[in-house]
């Protein structure tokens, strides 16, 4: 048999050991490099991944080869980085999973419509996917807590409903799902009580919500800010479930260290684990969300193509203002009772709704193109991991003049070259500094500017 064979037939075990986006995540881009001296060299496409399939899946890899081979074999997970590291597996510890918690999710807030399997994934939130995939599937023995954070409706309160969802279904362990203003009322219910009574069986009950529980996910963190009480009761409960090895995760709209209403020992405790950030989605991840949010729906069939690519460009780069421009769009059809809904018709329906005038994304695309050509270069080199002089400078000018003539963020900018926000940061401070003794710069960016226009 081929190793392309082998590796397939592996895979199929995988898939059928594993739920669909587990092998997803974790197995379907793997590739069989050799089998040499009785090892097989399996190439990964992270050094993430490959540590978490080391620590969690080592078993199921074993089982799968001596499946399909019939031997024995020794494995190693190889990356571009890593070619020759041999793996040391971190065997788990199992005995939060055998613990089955009375009345353990009667009251767990889940809202169940949120999964992974529903979650679109793009290049702006691949990680935060990923990585609150690999928390569920391993509750607090990973990164605790997971800190989520990026603006309004990229998808911070569904991936925390997914997390939670899974490990509902795929453990016995208690989870529940609160928001930050749930906390504080909560907490300030303890302290309404009449003259001469007692609080402590509200005292009792709160904390046995709050902290004899497996796992915490605590929504719009940034909400305790201005509720000294409920921080210092907050912090006390961070502290009793992480000493437990409880697994916590928080979402923000913005990060740890932004945070500053909050104190600081709990925006400290806040990057123990893994702090993610959820950048907007780019035009390609937008246009993946409108065709996941019209599949199904009957009226989807009318919709022409340019209708959601003109939707992907026009719209604000968040899933609930895409959701807004679908359901605008199907009530006026139900209006008009439309046999088709064309580009035409779309502009009339969402016409208050859209900034159809002009959009941001296409602005960085004319400012890349330009760039592109004018340093005689392919526009995906400028978002390439290539790094050479001639490109390296083109997508440091091409950066600089979308920070310049755009008001995108930081953030979207770096999207469109597949960069972070550092690196765009950098980049444009570099590009300022030389233009103050370059010349020949100065006079390249005026050309580039006048081919921009014109």
């Amino acid at each position: 048999m081929k190793t392309e064979e082998i590796w397939q037939k592996i895979l199929n075990y995988f898939s059928s050991k594993l739920t669909n986006i587990s092998f997803n995540t974790w197995f379907k881009d793997t590739k069989l490099l050799s089998i040499d001296n009785n090892e097989f060299k399996i190439y990964i496409t992270s050094e993430f991944k490959k540590n978490f399939i080391e620590t969690k899946y080592s078993d199921l890899i074993d089982e799968g080869i001596k499946e399909v081979t019939g031997k024995d074999y020794t494995f190693v997970l190889v990356t571009e980085s890593n070619d020759d590291k041999k793996i040391e597996v971190i065997k788990e510890e199992d005995s939060n999973q055998d613990i089955i918690v009375e009345n353990k999710n009667i009251n767990n807030n889940l809202n169940q419509n949120y999964t992974f399997d529903n979650f679109v994934v793009g290049d702006s939130n691949r990680l935060a996917q990923t990585v609150s995939l690999a928390v569920a599937e391993s509750p607090g023995k990973l990164y605790n807590p997971l800190f989520l954070w990026g603006r309004s409706g990229l998808g911070k309160t569904h991936l925390m409903n997914a997390i939670g969802n899974y490990i509902v279904q795929n453990t016995n362990l208690s989870v529940l799902y609160i928001t930050s203003e749930q906390f504080i009322n909560d907490f300030t219910e303890i302290n309404r009580k009449k003259p001469g009574e007692d609080n402590f069986n509200l005292v009792k009950n709160f904390k046995d919500k709050y902290r004899n529980i497996d796992v915490l996910l605590i929504d719009d963190i940034q909400m305790l800010g201005n509720a000294n009480k409920s921080q210092d009761e907050f912090f006390n409960t961070f502290n009793t479930l992480h000493g437990l090895n409880k697994q916590i995760i928080i979402s923000s709209d913005r990060s740890p260290d932004d945070l500053k209403l909050l104190e600081e020992r709990l925006r400290t405790r806040f990057t123990w684990g893994l702090p993610v950030n959820i950048m907007p989605p780019d035009y390609d991840l937008k246009l993946k969300i409108l065709k996941n949010k019209i599949a199904g729906h009957e009226t989807s069939k009318l919709i022409e193509p340019e209708v959601l690519e003109y939707i992907a460009n026009n719209s604000e780069s968040d899933v609930r203002h895409l959701e807004g421009a679908i359901n605008r769009l199907y009530a006026y059809t139900a209006m008009y009772n439309n046999d088709k809904i064309d580009l035409d018709f779309a502009k009339e329906a969402l016409k208050d709704y859209l900034n159809s005038s002009i959009y941001l994304s296409n602005d960085i695309a004319k400012i890349r193109k330009a760039v592109a050509e004018y340093y005689d270069l392919t526009e995906e080199s400028l978002k390439s991991k290539k790094r050479n002089a001639v490109i390296n400078n083109a997508r440091q000018v091409a950066m600089y003049l979308c920070k310049m003539n755009t008001d995108e963020t930081i953030e979207k900018i770096g999207l469109e070259f597949n960069r972070d926000h550092a690196t765009v940061i950098h980049a444009c401070d570099k590009v300022e500094e030389q233009l103050k003794t370059d010349e020949k710069l100065r006079n390249e960016i005026k050309e580039i500017k006048d081919k921009i226009i014109s």
